[in-house]
């Protein structure tokens, strides 16, 4: 049986989506992570452990898969920058794991740029696993669209990003978009990069009649809802959609439309709340939207089909998206999805097909395109059965084969240089 370390250092994979660091990634470890599973493919995902009251070893990703929490630092939430210290105690964790359970790891798959260097550690101890790599947002990439220094990645990250880079034996990019930007900033060595998209668990996300999803997420039949769902940050880009909006109400006064924004913590104290959130409600707020945005904070996966397909559309107005999972669920569940044309998304979202792709920043085109969307019912039932019938393209069955692929190639590699 092959056996796979995944590590997935700051982000529990099981962690409810919309927080500050949960998001696409955990989605990406967890349903690979199951799909591997039903391949016959052990996986043990490896996270530091941010509460002591969760076990330290759970079975809730099926097919004896585990996930680990191992401690390494105060057993909290961290900020990301407090993060690196602690990597030598969560490798040393993960090799007392192993040692504990004699269990060799055939390959270690590993996620963010400190699971990187975690990866690093683990092999030279393993006598060389290989290592497959995937970043998933890149630092230079957050630096070149960053509006403040409290927006800036550390010149930690950049330089763990290339020590990773250099390390690995693989990486996968979510798009060619990716793909070029490692090598032009990070002048990666193309032989190590390799192309797979995200996939989308299709027996979860599919379209649901808008009625029965209305009626599930306790919304009357007759409300037009708008979508984002994601992190609360500035790279995000919600203010353009909050523009958009007010842009909407005043060009269509008599046909309310309503903004739905999953994610992030809207009632917590003021002492609490991100900066982030306070300035987009305080947006809202100058621009007299209070009863046209409502903020709704994190939501479990197990709605998120609901939402999706109770919505006219789902907006992502990012600054910069290395792929763009959420437009890939929203598409599978049949709705169309406006998106900028940055990173992945440009490649994800079929311009004209599947929904509309838009110059980043641009409240008005945001709002031009909304609108021709929410007066025409022909043309958002077109797109939503395009959208869904691409997004099968990338069930996880397919994607998850990708995956194995590269791992068998690296362990026939290694075989062929007498490398166990």
């Amino acid at each position: 049986m092959l056996r796979v370390a995944m590590l997935s250092y700051h982000t529990c994979p099981l962690a409810i989506l919309g927080g500050k660091d949960t998001g696409g990634m955990n989605v990406y470890v967890r349903d690979l992570t199951r799909e591997l599973g039903r391949l016959g493919i052990h996986v043990d995902v490896f996270t530091r452990s941010q509460d002591e009251h969760v076990p330290h070893v759970l079975h809730d990703l099926g097919y004896g898969n585990r996930v680990v929490h191992v401690p390494a630092g105060p057993e909290v939430p961290l900020a990301k920058r407090e993060l690196i210290d602690y990597i030598p105690e969560f490798v040393n964790g993960i090799k007392a794991f192993a040692a504990e359970k004699g269990i060799h790891y055939d390959i270690i798959h590993s996620h963010y740029w400190m699971s990187g260097l975690a990866a690093e550690s683990l092999s030279d101890a393993w006598g060389g696993t290989p290592i497959v790599h995937m970043f998933h947002t890149l630092g230079e990439m957050k630096n070149r669209i960053a509006q403040s220094d409290e927006e800036r990645e550390s010149p930690e990250r950049i330089a763990g990003e290339k020590r990773v880079l250099g390390r690995v034996d693989r990486v996968v990019t979510a798009t060619l978009a990716e793909r070029t930007q490692l090598r032009f900033l990070y002048k990666a060595d193309d032989r190590k990069l390799i192309t797979i998209p995200p996939g989308v668990d299709t027996s979860h996300f599919y379209p649901i009649p808008p009625d029965e999803a209305k009626m599930a997420i306790g919304i009357k039949p007759d409300i037009r809802m708008i979508l984002f769902v994601g992190r609360i940050e500035p790279l995000k880009g919600l203010d353009t959609l909050i523009r958009a909006m007010s842009c909407l109400k005043l060009n269509r006064p008599d046909h309310p439309v309503h903004l739905a924004i999953i994610g992030g913590e809207p009632d917590a104290s003021a002492e609490q709340r991100t900066s982030e959130m306070a300035r987009l409600q305080k947006l809202c707020d100058e621009l007299a939207l209070d009863q046209t945005v409502i903020f709704l904070g994190k939501r479990g996966q197990d709605t998120l089909p609901y939402y999706y397909s109770a919505a006219e559309v789902l907006i992502m107005p990012s600054h910069y998206e290395s792929f763009g999972m959420v437009a890939l669920e929203a598409m599978a569940c049949g709705t169309p999805v406006i998106a900028s044309e940055v990173g992945g998304l440009g490649f994800l979202v079929k311009n004209g097909e599947t929904g509309y792709t838009i110059p980043n920043g641009e409240p008005d085109v945001l709002c031009e395109k909304l609108s021709t969307l929410l007066n025409d019912a022909d043309l958002r039932e077109t797109m939503g059965r395009c959208a869904a019938e691409y997004a099968q393209s990338y069930t996880w069955s397919k994607i998850a084969a990708q995956i194995v692929g590269v791992y068998q190639a690296l362990l026939n590699k290694n075989k062929e240089n007498g490398i166990r």
